[in-house]
Order: C-alpha cells, then sequence, then structure tokens
C-alpha cells in the first residue's frame, strides 16, 4: 500500500489529490518508465545507479528527460520526509504523456514524475518457485527496459501465486533461463556463483551490480553464463537479488527441491555482505548530509 503523500511533477499532495487523465497517452499505453528504490534508515540507497539506468532507458525508448537527477533526488527525499519513512521503498515514474493518438487537448507536461513511498513488502526465508516459458523476448529491443508496461511480469507471478508458488522462473524464446517476474536470478556451482548474461532479455538490476561487486567479500565470484533448467536443479543453491527482498534463497523450482532446500551457506555469506554494502553507502550519506 502506497503511503499518503506523492509527489507529482512540481507538488508534493495527498494521494487522493492527484489527478491523472485518460488523455494522457503514455498512461493508457504504458509508455513510461520506472525504478523501485529501497530506503534505509531515511536514505534512498544507490540511487544514483537507478537514475543511470533510468537515463539509459529514456534514451532507448527516446522518452524525453528533462529532469535532473539532483533535482529528483531532492524530491524523493520531499516524499520520504513527508511520509517519515525509515525503512521502506520508493518508486519513481516517468510517464510521457504526447505518444499516440489517443491523447487530448488538456496542458500537461511532456512527461510526467510521479514518486511514490510504500513498507517494503513481506516475503517468505525462502522461496518456491514456478517456471513459464516464453516468459521473456531477448529479441526485443526492449528487452532489459523497465517500463510500466508491467503486466507481463504481474500476470505471471499472479497466475503462480494462484498455484501456491511465491514466484516465476522466467525462460527466453531459446529456453535459456532470464530471470524472475520481479528479480534477477543466480546458481551457486562450487566456488562460482553463475547468473544469466543481460542478452538473456534480462534487466541490469541494481542489486545484481551491488553483489557482483561484493561477492569477492563473500569468498566467492559472479560469472555471467547461459543457463537452463536443469542448471538450476543441479545447483547446490538458487537465489534471487531485486530491491525489496536483497537476497533470498529458492527451496524449490517447479516441485523439484534445490540444494537442502533451506538457504545456502553461499547465499548467507552474499546477504552479509551485500548488507554491510548498503550500511557503507547509508552511512556515507549521513555523514555528508550532516
Amino acid at each position: 500500500m502506497i503511503h499518503r503523500f506523492v509527489f507529482h511533477n512540481e507538488e508534493l499532495k495527498a494521494v487522493d489529490k492527484v489527478r491523472w487523465s485518460p488523455g494522457q497517452a503514455g498512461l493508457i499505453c504504458g509508455w513510461g518508465l520506472f525504478t523501485t528504490v529501497r530506503i534505509v534508515r531515511g536514505e534512498a540507497f544507490a540511487y544514483e545507479r537507478h537514475w543511470r539506468r533510468l537515463e539509459k532507458d529514456a534514451a532507448l525508448t527516446r522518452l524525453p528527460l528533462s529532469y535532473s537527477s539532483a533535482k529528483v533526488r531532492v524530491q524523493l527525499q520531499d516524499v520520504i520526509r513527508a511520509n517519515k519513512v525509515q525503512d521502506g521503498c520508493a518508486r519513481i515514474y516517468l510517464v510521457w504523456n504526447t505518444v499516440g493518438f489517443w491523447k487530448s487537448e488538456e496542458k500537461v507536461p511532456e512527461v510526467d514524475l510521479v514518486i511514490t513511498s510504500a513498507d517494503v513488502p513481506v516475503y517468505p526465508d525462502t522461496l518456491r518457485v514456478a517456471v513459464r516459458e516464453h516468459g521473456r523476448h531477448a529479441a526485443s529491443p526492449l528487452a532489459g527496459v523497465k517500463t510500466t508496461s508491467w503486466l507481463n511480469s504481474v500476470w505471471a507471478v499472479a497466475e503462480a501465486q494462484r498455484e501456491g508458488f511465491d514466484e516465476v522462473v522466467l525462460l527466453n524464446e531459446r529456453g535459456e533461463v532470464c530471470e524472475c517476474t520481479a528479480a534477477n536470478i543466480f546458481a551457486v556451482k562450487g566456488d562460482k556463483v553463475l547468473t544469466p548474461p543481460l542478452n538473456s532479455g534480462c534487466l541490469e538490476g541494481v542489486t545484481r551490480g551491488v553483489l557482483t561487486e561484493v561477492a569477492g567479500e563473500a569468498g566467492t565470484s559472479v560469472v555471467e553464463q547461459t543457463l537452463r533448467l536443469e542448471d538450476l536443479y543441479a545447483a547446490e543453491e538458487v537465489f534471487i537479488t531485486s530491491t525489496n527482498r536483497n537476497v533470498i534463497g529458492i527451496r524449490e523450482i517447479a516441485g523439484r527441491k534445490i540444494g537442502s532446500g533451506t538457504t545456502g551457506e553461499v547465499t548467507k555469506r552474499l546477504d552479509v555482505a551485500f548488507d554491510a554494502f548498503v550500511e557503507d553507502y547509508v552511512e556515507r550519506r549521513m555523514s555528508a548530509n550532516r
């Protein structure tokens, strides 16, 4: 559930005072971008990385980006303060209003900026995941772009949850493991941690990138490698990463137990290393703001 105060374009206002219009074409057709940022002790963790990805995706989709990183960060902090968020998450949306035919004559910004915050969702200690073929299209020019056209993901996870699963491993058109609906996926084999390359169609996740950097502190390394389902089934451990879940183990895939069926030791060490990185980032931000 999102919190009461929302930033919409140039105003911070109560959510029930925010107005969208059927004439905003990007809203109707899903031509927009978003990112989810973790809030830790009132600080937006890894904001710079999230903004760089938004810039990259905006260039690829040709969405005009007139907002600056520094200004949006201030506006994000306004939302965090207004909603008194210490530990939670926030969403930054950019929606292109003037694309396509189904638009109105209303005066609206070329691109809407919306920032919301919420509590962190509650997840189990380990996950049961289903499998969906053709869940991602790696050959698409929009593969790996985090657009507001999110039906494919929310539908896939909703279908899986109807069957008692927590998430879904999405395969691409080549039958390769790509990612989950809102998380990157990793397999532990020996002294290495394997994860699908970006050409699988997966998102270049912020948590994925941080984990690659800190893996050495956990006594391992992350290697990009094409994976198939049999690689996951044979792995000693499988886990996923995302902004809201950090590092979380998978105990079962499509009815098959993975490893010991509990969170593995490598997964635990990586989680500790990631938490240490987050704490260091937050401490540095808080020191700079004193």
